[in-house]
């Protein structure tokens, strides 16, 4: 019996996601010529041809507005969890997620590494982005430890599915952040990505010793 096909989404919803990705991409050339700090969301408004409430209604804040991008690493993140084989640790799949290039870190003609030093720019400039980069983080957390809680059958309170969250995501943000400084000080792909991997392989085998064996799936 062939596969059904996932319906494709109606013309209200597709309006919907074009008005979204109209104001995104609206926001990040303004946000990538002047600074986060200094671009309103007025200013995003008047770019995308739209209202500010209309703004607000799909990025409840300034903030969201830049980081609209990630909003798909969690599910790829938790998917990669929770759809690992027979036999697979949590790390081994984690080890397998994060370790390969996405994005702009993936790409390799030089327009696409200028684009990662802008983004990375903004960034490191912008207290406001950083806090809220750190919310994501701390999200992306408790999903993953909610995940193992729930897979392992924890009870209530039980400290061990946040704490190997928190090693793994803890992984995550230190390989963001030495991306971040290699980027600062110029380098680019491919020598940047082999670099982070080389990174994160030993970061990851740091924790092998204690997460290695750990919620092998039965």
């Amino acid at each position: 019996m062939p596969e059904m096909s996932q319906p494709k989404p109606g013309l209200r919803e597709r309006k919907k996601q074009q008005t979204r990705q109209l104001i995104a991409d609206a926001a990040r050339r303004l946000f990538a010529k002047r600074g986060f700090d200094a671009v309103t969301v007025a200013e995003v408004a008047a770019a995308a041809d739209v209202s500010e409430a209309t703004v607000f209604n799909y990025f409840p804040t300034k903030e969201d507005l830049f980081y609209s991008g990630l909003e798909s690493f969690e599910e790829e993140l938790l998917s990669a969890i929770r759809e690992r084989k027979p036999g697979e640790s949590v790390l081994a799949a984690f080890r397998r997620f994060v370790l390969e290039p996405r994005g702009l870190l993936a790409a390799k003609d030089p327009a696409a590494g200028d684009r990662l030093a802008a983004i990375t720019r903004v960034i490191s400039e912008s207290p406001a982005l950083l806090s809220r980069e750190q919310q994501i983080f701390a999200g992306y957390t408790d999903s993953l430890a909610s995940l193992l809680a729930e897979e392992g059958g924890a009870k209530p309170g039980d400290l061990e599915p946040w704490v190997v969250a928190n090693a793994l995501m803890g992984v995550h943000r230190a390989l963001v952040r030495f991306a971040r400084s290699q980027i600062v000080a110029g380098k680019r792909n491919p020598r940047l990505a082999r670099e982070v991997r080389a990174q994160g392989e030993r970061a990851l085998a740091a924790l092998e010793s204690g997460l290695g064996k750990y919620a092998i799936r039965r």
